[in-house]
């Protein structure tokens, strides 16, 4: 008997299959079914005992198939990505609730912010009816990266400040984003030094540029505006009650 039908009938055996050995089409047939119960046989065994996990089987299932490693490094891939958007959620408070949006402003902020930007900016009230203003005008890139920077100066940690310092730049530095901010020159040179080292002070000449230019540019459009001077009439409105 051949070497090669003795080595397939001992295999046979060694899976409980007896008689005589298929061949050819036969064979093939035979063998996709094995396989075919091996693979229900361990899904099924994995689904019972983990049914909580078929969210993350269903995951498996959709993942790359031609080797172990990129099976690992598609997951990864995926993982990081997810990291990378709730970082930048944390600093920029994009994808949540904004708490000066959702603030009422009293007659006396209202009040206040037509007398200065800095008293509009140092209200919370004041920066979230300014940010919808600015959202109108398509520039709500500027109060997110400020805000991204406010939060970025309070980070202490190396490791989170080099990243976020990264996140910050691809969204609003780089020339590459939708959302980039409006900076000259000298202070994206700036920016990319510092790049090389970043510290919490590495957006800081940046921020006082879009800082400025809000200042010079948008916030007198917004105190014409009818988001301002809608609010003023609320307060005439109201005076007459109180």
């Amino acid at each position: 008997m051949p070497t090669d039908v003795i080595k397939a009938k001992n295999y046979l055996l060694s899976l409980g299959i007896h008689g005589e050995i298929p061949m050819g089409t036969e064979w093939m047939e035979m063998r996709k079914r094995q396989m075919s119960g091996q693979q229900e046989s361990v899904a099924g065994g994995t689904a019972a005992s983990q049914p909580g996990q078929a969210g993350q089987a269903q995951r498996a299932s959709n993942a790359c198939c031609f080797c172990w490693c990129c099976c690992c490094s598609c997951s990864w891939n995926e993982d990081s990505e997810e990291r990378n958007r709730r970082t930048l959620c944390e600093v920029t408070g994009e994808g949540t609730t904004d708490g000066d949006e959702s603030l009422k402003p009293t007659a006396e902020d209202i009040c206040m912010w037509g007398q200065s930007f800095d008293k509009l900016m140092r209200c919370p009230a004041g920066r979230g009816a300014f940010r919808q203003f600015l959202r109108t005008e398509f520039s709500e890139e500027n109060m997110l990266f400020w805000l991204a920077c406010e939060e970025f100066h309070k980070e202490t940690n190396k490791g989170a400040i080099e990243e976020k310092a990264r996140l910050i730049y691809e969204d609003y530095i780089s020339i590459l984003s939708p959302k980039e901010v409006s900076l000259d020159s000298r202070v994206r040179d700036v920016i990319n030094r510092n790049m090389l080292e970043p510290t919490s002070h590495t957006f800081d000449d940046a921020q006082l540029q879009i800082y400025t230019l809000m200042q010079r540019d948008s916030y007198p459009r917004f105190m014409n505006s009818p988001v301002y001077k809608n609010l003023l009439k609320s307060i005439s409105e109201q005076s007459p009650e109180s």
